[in-house]
């Protein structure tokens, strides 16, 4: 089991997870969901121990990545397919590995052939494919037969058919009681892959659900209703008796009736009760990505604008911005975090002492330096020079030169020759 508590990672002022606690448990396949730059790629290399907490824990079976005997037999990981040297062949590579690990070379040649890559073992890795590069990290991940592992967007690049092939590979895993965490942006796979969600946005966490309850708590279920359009004071009379039994009626392009607030067996009786004959009664379930849009619109750092197009826009004066409108906003379930960075105050720069001296590339004692005046940071961006004075515009007409004296007297140049 993978549990992270408080965990917390700044890099100067900027604060990249902030606050996170929760735990990824074996037996299910957990997707780890979020905006572009949301901290997910740090979070799993903090798991890793590829980069240090700034404040909190994160452990696996209750120890930290570092501190696990013989850690490739125990954690599997894919996090950048394209992290293996371009001139080596496919099984000298996982070979490599699995030697600094302890684990027999027949191993190799299992995860070679269940990632499909049995044929090509002999070839280098720089001719690989994208898709052939993630098969390869996968075998790498899969090389020590490990009880916890993580895959950071294991579908890049795969066809259709090595897509299944990892859905079903990931479930498979986790049917074994293994610990699977997968970070995706693919929605629609998530949906048919991950058994529980963890969503975070700008560093904190949104969710911590399973699949069902996050799409449902995230999203509007209703009802759709049609009824046969030769009649349309039937479709009056059904909308008077939806409303007039608590339910809220919205018309959509296409005839029918939305209907919220009402379950489809009460819906059914009030269409029999009024004589009104119904085309179609049917529930409708928000997408996994519908429900993921509306809990992340407000913790999205990256959002396209319209451009402007020449001569047909005046562009703003300088430093007003124009307004950014969030869709969705004020509606029920809309939810923006606040930026993680309020209310912190970022560590003040390293302040060198007086007696330092700094040469032409910053190291101390090099000849001909001075030492940096009262203490300042030697690292600091120098200041800006003041701007000298801009030169008066030439004239239009430039000044004929000045025509030479009649009798100027010769040079010594023109007595030698």
């Amino acid at each position: 089991m993978i549990e992270a508590v408080g965990l917390t990672k700044r890099y100067g002022d900027k604060t990249a997870v902030h606050n996170l606690s929760f735990q990824v448990r074996p037996g299910a396949v957990t997707g780890f969901l979020g905006p572009n730059g949301s901290g997910k790629s740090t979070t799993m290399r903090m798991i890793l121990g590829l980069d240090n907490p700034t404040a909190g824990t994160v452990t696996i079976g209750g120890y930290p990545y570092r501190k696990l005997p013989n850690a490739a037999r125990q954690v599997g990981a894919l996090l950048d397919a394209k992290a293996v040297h371009g001139g080596r062949h496919a099984r000298n590579h996982l070979l490599c590995l699995a030697q600094l690990s302890g684990i027999p070379a027949r191993r190799v040649d299992e995860v070679l052939g269940v990632v499909g890559l049995q044929d090509v073992a002999r070839k280098r890795s720089k001719g690989f494919s994208l898709g052939m590069g993630q098969r390869l990290g996968i075998a790498a991940a899969l090389l020590g037969d490990p009880q916890v592992l993580l895959f950071d967007e294991p579908v890049n690049g795969l066809d259709p058919e090595g897509i299944l092939w990892v859905r079903n590979l990931m479930k498979s895993l986790a049917a074994e009681g293994r610990t699977v965490f997968v970070s995706s942006h693919l929605m629609s796979e998530m949906a048919l892959t991950a058994d529980h969600l963890i969503v975070i946005g700008r560093g904190q966490l949104l969710s911590d659900m399973s699949v069902t309850d996050f799409i449902s708590a995230n999203s509007a279920d209703f009802a759709r209703v049609r009824t046969p359009h030769t009649d349309p004071a039937l479709r009056e009379k059904l909308t008077s008796a939806l409303t007039e039994a608590g339910g809220h009626v919205l018309p959509e392009q296409d005839g029918a009736l939305r209907v919220t607030g009402l379950p489809l067996p009460r819906i059914s009786d009030l269409a029999h009760e009024c004589d009104v004959r119904l085309w179609e009664l049917s529930p409708h379930q928000a997408s996994l990505e519908e429900a993921y849009m509306r809990m992340t619109q407000g913790a999205v750092d990256y959002r396209s604008t319209v451009d402007q197009k020449a001569g047909l826009q005046q562009p703003l004066p300088p430093g007003v911005q124009p307004p950014m409108p969030v869709p969705g906003q004020g509606q029920p379930g809309w939810y923006a975090p606040p930026p993680p960075q309020q209310g912190y105050a970022p560590p003040q720069p390293f302040q060198t002492p007086p007696a330092a001296s700094y040469g032409a590339y910053g190291a101390p004692g090099a000849p001909g330096a001075a030492p940096a005046p009262g203490g300042a940071n030697p690292y600091a961006a120098p200041a800006q020079a003041p701007a000298a004075q801009t030169p008066a515009a030439p004239s239009a007409t430039p000044a004929p030169a000045p025509a030479p004296a009649p009798d100027a007297a010769p040079t010594k140049s023109e007595d030698a020759r």
